[in-house]
């Protein structure tokens, strides 16, 4: 299967960067480039592509209320395009915000190409980024920002999970893939797939960027909790 990328982001250069490193893959191809949000949204709907790389500061409309529409848009419809957001880092603070919005996952700029083709890859299946050191030290940096347990209803939605379910969302939110967790709990990743997937439905979440997340907001992993 041929994965449609659609890339988007305000300078010419960094698009035509990534089209040449995405097109010299032979399962990959960039079927459209939008050089600001709202582009993004009319290319998104119009060639349906299954990843757009996502810039996050662009003039008129921005990165996430882009990603906010192209998801909204696209629930409840045949094809859902997946969004991986770009970051700089050090200069986004708003990357919780594009998560939120609805976002499967967030990569520095300066990713290395092979990275970057296999998160296209992760994210077109279905999966999420949650690249661990970025995804502690962002969380870390503007978890303050995040609203505290007491102001959400959420941690209510906790009880509905068993004591080993608890157990894998913490693991979960400190960015461990399903094969470590399986070694961290001495079970089969079989079964911690099983287990994600009990998480991710009784708790009405889309992907485990939105449980990483939920973590946080709910107390059960603080920013800095995490060496």
């Amino acid at each position: 299967m041929t994965i449609r990328v659609l890339l988007v982001d305000d300078q010419p250069l960094l698009r035509t960067g990534f089209r040449l490193i995405l097109e010299a893959e032979p399962d990959i191809t960039v079927v459209g480039e939008a050089g600001d949000g709202k582009a993004a949204q009319d290319q998104s709907r119009a060639l349906m592509p299954d990843v757009v790389l996502m810039d996050i500061r662009m003039p008129g409309v921005d990165g996430i209320e882009a990603t906010r529409r192209i998801v909204r848009e696209a629930v409840g419809g045949a094809h859902v395009p997946k969004v991986l957001v770009l970051t700089t880092f050090d200069l986004d603070e708003y990357i919780v915000e594009a998560l939120r919005a609805g976002a499967s996952g967030f990569l520095l700029k300066d990713v290395p190409p092979d990275e970057l083709v296999q998160a296209i890859r992760v994210v077109a299946a279905g999966d999420a980024i949650v690249a661990p050191s970025v995804t502690r030290r962002l969380l870390d940096r503007f978890g303050a920002r995040l609203p505290s347990a007491h102001q959400q209803s959420t941690p209510a939605r906790l009880d509905r999970l068993t004591e080993r379910e608890m157990e894998v969302l913490r693991l979960i939110a400190r960015g461990m893939s399903n094969a470590e967790i399986a070694a961290e709990l001495v079970v089969s990743e079989t079964t911690v797939k099983t287990h994600v997937g009990n998480v991710l439905t009784k708790l009405g979440l889309r992907d485990r960027v939105q449980a990483v997340v939920l973590a946080y907001e709910t107390g059960l992993i603080t920013p800095g909790a995490i060496p």
